[in-house]
């Protein structure tokens, strides 16, 4: 009984310490909360500054860099308004958001090309086929493939280090698919990081280095490394990661959408995440270039906001991950 006492004397004091400060409920700052992808963070970064900066700090921003995995599990249990994510969401973060009843929005922002990276000094491995990656990177590598002349009897008898997204990432998530065939099947011996800045430097130090990120940490590096020519299938020409490659379909299997997904109840019901969602989508082609990634083409960022104006909740992939699909394609699928 006391202890309710003291709890109903507490509520009342603070009740009584706002009555006693007029207007400091009105003037609390209001908060959009984001995490997710490294590879989404430097839009959302961006997109985070120049919105706060249109509020005059009415509005905070915060984003996290939990990497898409783990961003998905802040999101679905109500941690956040908005999670970034390198691949879409999957079946066990549909059912753990339908168990704790969170509906939610998927928007794809931009292209990626999922970059494979070399310290400038390797002057054997220009370019590599989808499966000389798949012979460094398949389970069965483990503890077996560990020169360079192992995966390719042309390169030299170097030791092969290799550098990666940790398991969290969508970014794993996406080039195990990609070029392994299967989501998160991956030898385990190599050093690992949802931080791709920590991979930047990994693979810049070592000449025998390989590694995997997003393009935009690639454009900010360029200095320190230097992107392989990817060859998809024999016959076929080696392509380089580029806005052109991306958007004329060359470069593959490594061309990704990358999205945001939102918060439905928080999308109807907090006005800054709409608010900042709106800001998102309009200014997306010209902050989705300033940090060095591939924007849609305008066609498609109307037909994203489209979807957005309709709050349309769901996913257009069901659950399980895809390579090469198209954005107008992916939102018919969300009736």
């Amino acid at each position: 009984m006391q202890f309710k006492l003291a709890q109903t004397l507490g509520i009342a004091a603070a009740v009584a310490g706002l009555a006693a400060a007029p207007g400091a409920v009105q003037a609390a700052q209001k908060v959009v909360r984001i995490d997710g992808s490294s590879t989404v963070y430097p839009i959302t970064e961006a997109v985070a500054e120049e919105f706060q900066i249109s509020k005059k700090g009415a509005v905070k921003v915060t984003v996290g860099i939990s990497g898409t995995g783990g961003g998905f599990k802040k999101f679905c249990r109500g941690e956040t308004d908005i999670s970034g994510a390198s691949r879409p969401i999957l079946q066990k973060e549909m059912d753990a958001c339908k168990e704790a009843g969170i509906q939610y929005i998927e928007l794809p922002v931009a292209y990626d090309a999922l970059t494979v990276v070399l310290n400038p000094k390797n002057d054997w491995a220009k370019t590599m086929t989808v499966a000389d990656l798949k012979k460094m990177w398949e389970p069965s590598a483990q503890g077996k493939i560990k020169t360079w002349k192992q995966v390719n009897p042309a390169w030299p008898d170097k030791p092969l280090k290799l550098f990666g997204a940790g398991a969290d990432s969508g970014t794993f998530d996406y080039f195990t698919e990609a070029i392994v065939g299967k989501a998160k099947s991956s030898r385990g011996d190599f050093t690992a990081s949802e931080d791709d800045n920590v991979l930047v430097q990994g693979v810049s130090q070592d000449v025998n280095a390989i590694g995997y990120f997003g393009y935009a940490y690639y454009e900010e590096n360029q200095d320190k490394l230097k992107a392989a020519a990817i060859v998809e299938k024999a016959g076929k020409p080696a392509v380089l990661p580029s806005q052109e490659t991306v958007m004329n379909g060359t470069y593959q299997p490594l061309a990704r959408p990358i999205f945001i997904y939102v918060n439905a109840t928080a999308a109807a019901f907090k006005p800054e995440v709409k608010e900042f969602v709106n800001f998102y989508l309009k200014n997306a082609p010209e902050l989705v270039k300033e940090v060095k990634y591939i924007p849609l083409p305008a066609n498609e960022y109307k037909a994203v906001d489209a979807h957005w104006k309709a709050l349309k909740p769901g996913t257009g992939f069901g659950g399980v991950p895809e390579v090469g699909v198209k954005i107008e394609e992916l939102l018919k699928r969300i009736k």
